[in-house]
């Protein structure tokens, strides 16, 4: 008898484990590394947002609350998307969950069975795929092109397409590349699949951080069939620095949304319920905060982008949001760090933490194996003298 279920044969380990692990011993044991894998804002959660979980603990509020989430908080999400994306849902097409990636893995269980083809353009959040996996369902990559910054095009999206298609995963401003859609690319990625008649998983857990002329446009925005085939996931972990309270939502078309509420009530029982405060608090006060996250960011991303315009045989795709660019650092293989070959971006993350103490992640688990992901998730200073430390590694390659 086997010991495990074979739905976890199809999960794959971190390629970037062992070097994450190795940069936190190397801190630990009082080395200066500087880290550019975070994935979360270097700022603390707002203020106000903290007084009211202090409240709600003062009050009790420590209940079971609803599956799908406070009712408040479905409503308070329900204007969130009527004024920022000019979305009508009602409370009941909103299931809040314990983050956006839990949102994420609902969406799939929801969706997808056996077999079912699953498009996630390249280069992707390491996650998606494996979550397609473990719901039965096959990642069909489809690879962007740096000459279109990292974007794919409807053309691309329209020849994926095939009788077993189900799923295409949108993420704008997308992890890890910082690539931002239009919204006429939005709505040409949205025709091939209003044509074709495929459901769409937007992740817009970026939304606000963005820093160029670009605004993203919501795919459910795109037509009224448009919004009957796409779910879209948010939170707050991004936006408001929200990270370990775990609230993320999602709106969806009343059909699936019930059958998420269901399946939630019985694998999860209700998030969080003081984060749920707090959350409400977040969507319905002033964002003056993530103004001022979003400027800092913008500012470190200006300098990361003009440190790497100086540097040789690497270069950077300009990234329009979130917080990451990934650095294209192909033109390096081949040559050696001492005895050791760098043949892929595992080898130059492994080599770049030994001799510079600068910590990346490398683009494999990505699907973007000439590219380490850097983000700019730390202060000005330390992202410099990371920058400085990596120009110095590279030029020393032989």
């Amino acid at each position: 008898m086997d010991r495990l279920a074979k739905r976890m044969g199809s999960i794959s380990p971190s390629q970037t484990l062992a070097i994450s692990a190795k940069a936190k011993q190397m801190k630990a044991a009082g080395e200066d590394v500087v880290n550019f894998g975070v994935g979360e804002p270097d700022f603390s959660t707002p203020e106000h947002i903290i007084d009211a979980a202090k409240l709600a603990l003062d009050k009790g509020q420590t209940k079971y609350t609803p599956s799908s989430g406070l009712p408040e908080l479905r409503r308070a999400i329900c204007s969130k998307f009527r004024r920022d994306n000019g979305l009508d849902y009602e409370p009941s097409q909103i299931i809040v969950s314990n983050g956006a990636k839990h949102s994420i893995f609902n969406v799939c269980f929801a969706l997808l069975n056996e077999g079912d083809e699953v498009i996630i353009p390249a280069p992707y959040w390491l996650t998606y795929p494996e979550v397609v996996r473990v719901c039965g369902g096959v990642p069909v990559i489809v690879r962007a092109s740096k000459k279109t910054g990292f974007k794919i095009t409807a053309e691309q999206l329209r020849a994926a397409i095939t009788p077993r298609t189900k799923l295409f995963l949108f993420n704008s401003p997308c992890n890890p590349t910082g690539a931002v859609y239009s919204e006429e690319e939005t709505r040409a990625l949205a025709a091939v699949c209003e044509e074709a008649g495929i459901f769409v998983l937007s992740d817009e857990i970026y939304e606000k951080l963005v820093y160029g002329s670009v605004r993203p446009f919501s795919m459910a925005a795109c037509s009224e069939k448009m919004k009957d085939l796409t779910i879209t996931v948010n939170g707050v972990s991004k936006t408001y620095a929200m990270t370990g309270w775990r609230i993320g939502y999602l709106a969806a078309p009343p059909d699936i949304a019930r059958a998420i509420d269901s399946f939630q009530s019985h694998a999860t029982s209700n998030p969080n319920s003081i984060a749920q405060y707090a959350t409400i608090k977040a969507l319905n006060s002033p964002e003056a905060s993530v103004e001022e996250m979003v400027a800092r960011f913008s500012r470190r991303r200006l300098a990361m982008i003009e440190r790497i315009s100086e540097m040789e045989n690497i270069y950077c795709v300009i990234p329009e949001g979130a917080f990451y660019t990934m650095l294209v650092v192909g033109g390096t293989y081949g040559k050696k760090f001492g005895s050791k070959l760098i043949a892929d971006s595992v080898d130059f993350a492994d080599a770049l933490l030994d001799a510079a103490k600068v910590a990346v992640v490398p683009g494999k688990a990505f699907g973007a194996d000439d590219c380490v992901r850097l983000s700019y998730s730390l202060s000005m200073r330390d992202m410099l003298e990371g920058l400085d430390r990596i120009d110095a590694f590279v030029m020393s390659l032989q």
